[in-house]
Formats: C-alpha cells, structure tokens, sequence
C-alpha cells in the first residue's frame, strides 16, 4: 500500500485545499470576525476587555450563565435516567408492541424541540387541558413555565438520543459477562449498574456531551416556556436583536463565552472519555427473553409511561391543529381552517422548509463523502486539518453560528445576509459533522484492496471511489445523512437568526405565530414539519432496509 501521509497534488490534493478553503471562508473567516467585534472597540479601534467585564461584571448575566448550567446538567442527568433503563429493558425483555415504541422513540427524538415546548402550553400551561382538568378537582397543579418546566421539555425531548448511543452499545456487550456476574450473585438491579452501566461508560459520556451540547443551545423552549427564568441562548438572541444597528460587540463577546464554554465541555468529556475508553465484542450477545415475576410491570409500566409522555405533545398538537380556533382560544367543532392558513399565508415557509435543507442535503452528503475519504485514506497534516474544522460546529451553538455568519456577510466584498444562501451555508456548516462521523466509521470498516483492485483493473482513483468504495459506505451515509436532514428540516436556533420574509421556514412559523398566539396556526404548521419527519424516518427504513436506528 502506498504512503499516504505526505500531501501530493493530485485530484484529492486539490479537493483537500478547496474544502479547508470553504471552512476557513464559511467558518473560520465568521468566527474570527466575531472574535474582533468582540474585543475591538468600534469607536476607537483599540482592544478592549470592556464587554467581557461588563457580562461577568453584571449579576444579571452571570445568574444567566450559571441558569444555563442548572438547566443543561438537569437535563443531561434526566435524559440518561430515563433512557439508559428504556434501552435496556427494550433490548433484554420481549416486551409487546416493542416495534412501534422504538418507532415512537426515535419520531420524539427527531422533533423540534420548541414543539414540544408549546404542545406542554397547551397541556400543563395556566389555562392548559390538564391544568384545568386537576384545577376541576381540586388539586392545585403547578404549571409549566420556569426552571421545572425547561428541564421537564428537555428532559423528555432528549432521552431518546440517549437511548439510540444506549442501545448501539448493548448491542456489543457479550452476555457472558452478565452471566458470569449473576453467578457470583451480582444480579438485578445491582448486576445493572455494577456490570451494564460500566460497561457502557464511553457511550454515556458521548451521549451525555450531546445532550448537554443541545440542551445548552437550545432557544426555543426557554424562550417559550422560561419567562423569567433566562438561559444564555435567549439573553445572546435578545443582546445580539437590541444591538443591531449600534454596538454588536456585547453581543458578539456573549458569543464567544459561549464557545468557549462549549469546548472546555467537549475536552473535559474527550479526557474523561479517552481514560475510559476500551473496546467490545459481543461474541455472544444478549439474548431476549420474557420479562417474568414482580419486574414484568414495572418493565412495561415503565417503557409505555415513558414513551406516552413522549410523543403526548406531538399527539395533542396535531388534534388541536383540526379544532377551530380565535386566537389562543379553541372554540367547538372542528375544521380545516387552521390549514387552509397555514398554506394561503405562509405556504411559502413550507415550501422553504423543504428547498433550503434539500439543496445543503446534496452538499453535506457529498462533502461527507469526500471528507471522510480524506480522513481515513490521505492522513497527513492538511487532512488532519480538514477534520478539526469538521468538527468545530459541533461545539458551536447555533445562535453563535448565526450571529457569526449574519455579522461576517453582511457587507462588502461578500453580502448574503437575507438571502437563501446563508441560510443553506449555515445548514451544510451545522449538520456536516452527523454525516461525516458515520461515514468515517462505516468507511474505517471498508478494505484498501477493493479500490486498488479496482485501479489496477484500470480504473481512474475517482472512478474506483465512486463506483465502488461508495457503494459499500452506503449504509453510514444514510445513517448519518437522515439525522443531518431531519435535524435541519427542525431547525429554528440559527435560522431565527439569519431568516427573512423569504427564507422562513416551518420552524420560524411555528416559533412566530405561537408568540402572536395563533395557536391553531402554529399547531397546523407543527403537524406538517412532524409528517415530515415521519415520511423521511419512513423513506430510511425502506432505503436502510428495516434496520434498527442506533448512534
């Protein structure tokens, strides 16, 4: 096999110095130009640490930070509570209707996570259908807004996450460890977490970073449901909209606190992780059996509880969304009117909703392609370089990424601001990591000797990636691409940063018309955007050939 750690100019040389060029101009160019503003008085031009003194200097922004930590540690611990026993119990146990709540599972994980939120308004608000129910009997129930409320949302909306990672790593523990620990007497709840939840360690710090990654930049359901309780990404949103026009480097400085933040969160869970790290092979993996004595209904009271509660908002969201309604008030009888608004007034945002993520769709999966190509089969110091800037967007809210790209583009010699291109530019820089990640891992599994054959048979080195690499790399990219386009299709933390008039999406509607109190509006355009999770899960079921969902 050839050298591959020495950069040649050859075909992958030059897609190797175009993609560090797309990141250094989409990327880093908006990052650094937000660092600037952050640091670099306008008036003056000088450096200055004056708005990173006035943020910790001020109780009001410090309490803010500090709520984001309360909020994202809360809903971390919740999520692996509830989904490390749902794994767990769905893969051991034969437990009946197991296919349709694995289908619900990964339906409420895929969801917009501000749907949620305003489907528990209607619910658990002040004038919620089970506020109201509790109040007609007496009991005094405490309702949604605030810190309970956030964490309740979040908690439920990202659990699932946690039980995809959970799932993939019971899949590869050997049963005969479970066996061999149930002989010396460690069984049960105890064999579960002494054996089990050990062994799946790494898997839960991966899942537990991503949770509290998307939990911490989360702007829609502290936005709807917080009132006073404010988290850091809705005090960046309210800083970055009043500073328009004037000084964004307040703004701009919340920003990269932001950042940095995140990525001491990403590299103390690398660290930990690494130290933690071991690998497994299930050479004799965990058969399922009947759940039998006292534990068979706490299994199924458990698993139909959890998953009800789930999927309750997107039930209830898309029943109101038939109801006639004035406003905030849903009046008797039932129609299409909600609808029929929906598509007169803001069709536009429908159809946006599937233009803009289908064009970066078609970039994201075949940069994925490539870069993962680059990654495992060109390892040198440019590659290397390709697959840190891959990954920094992980780690970047979206807020920030949007206040980044609307601040760096919106003046000369590059204006996109207000058009459909940086809303499909921020959607390709955001989403890219899913599918990369999956591509690589499918790809690191895939022989060099099937493309040298290939090339010795006469094949160009494109030709043999194409036609045959590609093909046997099939099932991480469509793995890696559905959670790139569902997560885009549900995307409101960068696009109520960078949309317009024109390039509203379903998710922006939503969000809009819930603040106008259109309820029956926003519940209409909420059932459309959940339809179309459910036909994309659908449409990867047919082309994944029925297999499991696991990260």
């Amino acid at each position: 096999m050839k050298d591959n750690s020495k950069f040649r100019f050859d075909i992958w040389g030059i897609i190797t110095l175009c993609t560090i060029a797309v990141y250094i101009l989409f990327l880093i160019y908006p990052m650094a130009n937000l660092a600037r503003q952050a640091v670099v008085d306008s008036q003056t031009g000088e450096l200055t640490l004056s708005n990173f003194i006035k943020f910790f200097s001020k109780s009001y922004y410090f309490d803010t930070l500090l709520n984001s930590f309360k909020v994202s540690i809360s809903a971390t611990v919740f999520s692996i509570i509830i989904g490390v026993p749902l794994a767990y119990f769905l893969t051991i146990y034969k437990i009946r209707g197991k296919s349709m709540l694995n289908i619900l599972i990964i339906l409420a994980s895929m969801s917009a996570p501000f749907i949620g939120a305003y489907s528990w308004i209607m619910l658990l608000g002040r004038s919620g259908v089970i506020t109201g129910f509790l109040a007609s009997c007496g009991i005094n129930f405490p309702d949604i807004y605030g810190f309970g409320g956030i964490v309740l949302v979040m908690s439920l909306q990202l659990f699932p996450l946690v039980f995809l990672y959970a799932r993939g790593a019971l899949k590869n523990i050997d049963n005969s460890l479970i066996e061999a620990a149930n002989n010396l007497g460690c069984s049960g709840i105890k064999c579960f977490i002494k054996i089990v939840v050990s062994l799946m360690m790494p898997t839960l710090l991966a899942a537990g970073l991503l949770v509290f990654m998307r939990s911490f930049a989360d702007f829609g359901t502290p936005m709807l449901i917080g009132e006073g309780y404010r988290t850091f990404p809705v005090v960046l949103y309210t800083e970055f909209i009043s500073e328009v026009g004037s000084d964004d480097g307040f703004a701009a400085a919340i920003a990269i606190i932001a950042i940095i933040i995140t990525t001491v969160v990403f590299l103390i869970q690398k660290y930990i992780s690494n130290k933690k790290s071991f690998a497994l092979n299930a050479l004799n993996p965990m058969i399922e059996k009947e759940p039998k004595g006292m534990i068979k209904p706490w299994v199924y009271f458990f698993s139909y509880s959890v998953v009800g509660l789930a999927v309750l908002p997107q039930l209830y969201v898309t029943y109101t969304s038939f109801k006639n309604t004035a406003g905030k008030i849903f009046k008797p009888g039932y129609s299409l009117n909600s609808y029929a608004t929906a598509f007169g007034k803001l069709g536009r945002s429908i159809q946006n909703t599937i233009v803009i993520p289908l064009i970066a769709f078609v970039f994201i999966v075949l940069l994925a392609i490539m870069i993962a190509y680059l990654v495992v089969r060109r390892r040198n110091a440019l590659t290397g370089t390709v697959d840190i800037l891959s990954m920094i967007p992980y780690i970047v809210p979206g807020t920030v990424l949007g206040i980044a790209l609307l601040t760096g583009f919106n003046q000369r010699p590059l204006i996109l601001s207000g058009t459909i291109l940086i809303m499909v530019v921020a959607l390709i820089i955001r989403r890219l990591p899913y599918t990369i990640r999956s591509s690589v891992a499918i790809l690191q599994q895939v022989p060099m000797s099937m493309e040298e054959a290939a090339v010795s048979l006469g094949a160009s080195k494109m030709k043999s990636f194409f036609c045959v690499t590609v093909p046997m790399m099939a099932t991480g990219i469509v793995a890696g691409a559905i959670l790139s386009w569902v997560t885009m299709i549900s995307e409101l933390s960068t696009a109520i940063i960078l949309y317009t008039g024109k390039t509203k999406t379903l998710t922006v509607a939503v969000y809009t018309e819930v603040l106008r109190g259109n309820y029956g509006v926003a519940a209409a355009l909420s059932t459309i955007l959940t339809l179309l999770t459910v036909v994309s899960l659908l449409v990867f079921n047919k082309v994944n050939r029925g297999k499991d969902i696991s990260i």
